[in-house]
């Protein structure tokens, strides 16, 4: 049953690729990637050879505590978890729970991913290749953490699938969870700061992590190395212990979905109650921008969009008040409207089939194309109008406002027009309503970066007339090139709205029943 079940994931690997060029390239792209990760590593690794074993064992234990923490935690805020044997799917065959955990590890480990993280791990045994033993029990233990790493991620997105059976904690626990990865930069400059560590305290550092279950499998092989073999047993102990109870957390979270799948909740609403529908105009566009209204109010994928606003100033405060200089914390309303600009690159993934309802009732592209960027609109501007404001006015800085509002104005408008067009081509895999938010087709990871960067990259372009009149205004202190700076961001980047409004819906218009085409393979495959 387990060689079944890991042949069912290669071919569900290799159908899905067949159907989908892109992720073709991108499942490539990504092996290559690997491959030349891993021949660095491994290269590394053949160096900490000739190395004291100190510092071996100092590079070895942090480094693969990252990795495994990295493991658990990264791919859930990253591109997710790469579910091609999704469980909820498997529950209805008579799969033993031990066997199918025994699949999905196995499947697990069969990613390029895991792969790659496999093969480091054994390569580990070349640092130790001084001391035969601990060669070995670096091959133990790299193999210990292996899946330590394949069944932590899994036993964590398990957890997650679990609990989000309950609509508040997908709305809130969805949003909330990316805070500590925005601050990621501050929470680590801080404790810097607070430990003050040095390149001394490192071995230090490093015999306390050896201790910990992310650790432990790395520490083995150092304490052999040097006949310790009391506190190699220990660790291996606690490596052991750490799979076992991963395993016992996974068993009983995988389990409790296959029983309770979660499900989304319903809410009655009061008869004539019509929500944003009665509050926008009864147009084709007035539809559209009630519905994706609706969606930023209560879809949690939408609400993560909106989660960076309040951090962003957070975040340049922070830097500015570190020596960076005051001008970084003025600069929160162009960032804002910039992530906020592109938020819609891809929006009609979002709808899935139900995209089929415009295509049925015959919706204009320019509709569709404003009632979208509409919605977005009604959000957006009074968050960059505050956050462009407000810095200016807690560091009294009055003067710098028309080069600022400019700025603010060439991005948000310049990712309007941008996106108009690209979400009625860019046609992505991303979670369904009310399904597992870590879930992920193979290759998806990339190919949304890819999109993504694309899109970055294009609004960047655009917003660069704009950006070179701000630099001469606070080059030349001059406020005419911040008034001009206003005129261009409001002048070039409403032209190139309506451009992208006209380009967007015409070929919205032409291509729309092919979108709807390519949202349902996208449905099947996932």
């Amino acid at each position: 049953m387990v060689a079944t079940l890991v042949r069912l994931r290669l071919l569900v690997l290799r159908n899905s690729l067949k159907r989908s060029p892109w992720q073709l390239v991108a499942v490539i792209i990504g092996g290559l990637y690997g491959l030349g990760l891993l021949l660095g590593v491994i290269a590394g690794l053949i160096a900490l050879a000739f190395a004291p074993v100190e510092l071996t064992s100092t590079v070895l234990v942090l480094v693969g505590a990252v990795v495994v923490l990295g493991w658990i935690v990264v791919p859930l805020f990253a591109f997710g978890i790469d579910q091609t044997l999704d469980p909820a799917r498997l529950s209805v065959f008579p799969v033993p729970l031990n066997t199918l955990l025994a699949g999905l590890t196995l499947s697990g480990v069969l990613g390029v991913p895991g792969i790659v993280t496999a093969i480091a791990a054994v390569a580990t045994a070349a640092s130790w290749i001084r001391s035969p033993l601990a060669a070995v029990a670096a091959v133990i233990g790299g193999l210990i953490a292996v899946l330590i790493c394949v069944v932590g991620s899994r036993a964590v997105a398990a957890l997650s699938t679990t609990l989000q059976s309950k609509r508040r904690f997908r709305e809130l626990g969805g949003v909330l969870v990316f805070i500590p990865i925005i601050l990621l930069g501050p929470i680590i400059i801080g404790l810097g700061r607070t430990l003050a560590v040095s390149a001394e305290q490192l071995p230090e550092i490093a015999r306390v992590v050896g201790w910990t279950p992310f650790g432990a499998p790395w520490a083995i092989a150092a304490d052999v190395a040097i006949g310790d073999w009391g506190p190699a047993l220990v660790k291996l102990v606690i490596a052991v212990a750490t799979l076992a109870v991963l395993l016992v957390v996974w068993r009983a979270a995988l389990a409790a979905a296959l029983v309770t799948p979660p499900a989304s909740a319903a809410k009655r609403v009061a008869k004539g109650k019509t929500g944003m529908f009665g509050l926008l105009p009864a147009t084709p566009a007035g539809a559209v921008a009630a519905r994706a209204l609706t969606y930023w109010r209560r879809d949690p994928r939408y609400a993560r969009q909106l989660i960076t606003v309040p951090l962003v100033p957070v975040l340049l405060w922070f830097y500015s008040a570190n020596g960076s200089g005051e001008w970084v914390f003025t600069l929160t309303g162009p960032i804002i409207a910039f992530f906020l600009g592109i938020a819609l690159y891809a929006d009609i993934s979002f709808d899935g089939t139900a995209f089929a309802t415009h295509v049925a009732d015959g919706v204009r592209g320019i509709d569709d194309r404003l009632g979208r960027i509409g919605a977005l609109a009604i959000i957006s501007v009074p968050l960059v109008l505050l956050g462009t404001i407000v810095p200016v006015a807690v560091i009294d800085a009055w003067d710098r406002l028309p080069m600022l509002l400019g700025l603010s104005a060439a991005a948000l408008l310049s990712g309007f027009a941008v996106v108009s067009v690209s979400s009625a081509r860019i046609v992505i895999p991303v979670p369904q309503a009310g399904d597992n938010p870590f879930k992920s087709a193979p290759g998806a990871g990339f190919t949304t970066a890819l999109s993504g960067f694309a899109t970055w990259g294009i609004v960047m372009l655009l917003t660069i007339p704009a950006v070179v009149l701000a630099v001469l205004s606070l080059a030349m202190d001059s406020a005419l090139f911040g008034w001009l700076t206003l005129a261009v961001g409001l002048g070039l980047g409403g032209g190139m709205l309506v451009l992208g409004l006209r380009l967007g819906g015409a070929l919205l218009d032409r291509s729309a029943p092919e979108v709807l085409a390519r949202l349902k393979s996208l449905r099947s495959a996932a």
